[in-house]
């Protein structure tokens, strides 16, 4: 399977959960107020024989009315209507914000017109019962009731012709965050989104204040690097700006 990271940039983020962006080469991190994280926003799309399935959609940030999302996809020469499947770790804006897009008439539709997007359904009531900052209701209310949907309930395993994706609900980085294990009969792919979202952090014990349950999260970390180094795992890092993809 072809793994390519779709990087919107690098931003830093503080307790106002406001993503700006961040020049690596001007900007200087202490100038930001003081518990600024450094981070990148990277969704990545991998493509099989039979599908082209996108790992969470970014920010959604537009220029020149497109999403950059689209751009990036574009500029790998795969089209909005190719998308075959979205998967949604959780639905915080910066995993969620290409989920839609206005249409001329200045309603939200689906960004990926022939692609089944795969959600919790409780990710889903949790995000619209909470709403902003963490969540943009207004961007992922398309969800409900569409076609194109189909609600995970709990842990599970998806077959397709050529791979399986396994998936976990945590409750680490957030209440209804789940992770997935992609697999084909020669490779393991592993998506932690913000459960594992830098390569350093699993390296090292690190209790994240931001997190639902830091601690879980931290034991978590641990647990999937051993086994990744056991069985050759492909560890994907949506918020790592130096290492997107770690090959054990």
């Amino acid at each position: 399977m072809q793994i390519i990271p779709l990087s919107e940039g690098s931003f830093t983020i503080d307790k106002s959960k406001i993503f700006v962006p961040f020049n690596l080469n001007s900007d200087e991190l202490q100038s930001r107020p003081v518990g600024s994280l450094l981070v990148e926003v990277q969704p990545f799309v991998i493509i099989s024989a039979n599908d082209v399935l996108l790992l969470d959609t970014g920010l959604g940030f537009s220029y020149n009315n497109q999403l950059q999302l689209v751009q990036n996809l574009i500029a790998h020469n795969i089209q909005p209507q190719q998308v075959t499947k979205v998967w949604l770790s959780h639905l915080h804006k910066d995993h969620a914000g290409g989920i839609s897009k206005k249409n001329h008439l200045g309603f939200y539709e689906l960004t990926f017109p022939n692609a089944k997007y795969y959600v919790q359904k409780k990710e889903y009531d949790f995000a619209l019962s909470t709403g902003f900052p963490s969540y943009m209701t207004e961007e992922i209310e398309v969800l409900q009731n569409n076609p194109q949907v189909e609600w995970l309930n709990g842990n599970g395993k998806l077959a397709f012709t050529d791979y399986s994706i396994e998936y976990e609900i945590t409750g680490a980085h957030s209440p209804y965050h789940q992770v997935c294990t992609i697999k084909t009969a020669q490779q393991t792919i592993f998506f932690g989104a913000d459960d594992a979202p830098q390569l350093q952090q699993m390296k090292s014990k690190f209790i994240a204040k931001y997190d639902f349950d830091g601690k879980k999260a931290m034991q978590l970390r641990q647990q999937w690097w051993e086994q990744g180094k056991n069985e050759k795992w492909a560890f994907l890092f949506y918020h790592d700006i130096n290492t997107p993809i770690f090959q054990s």
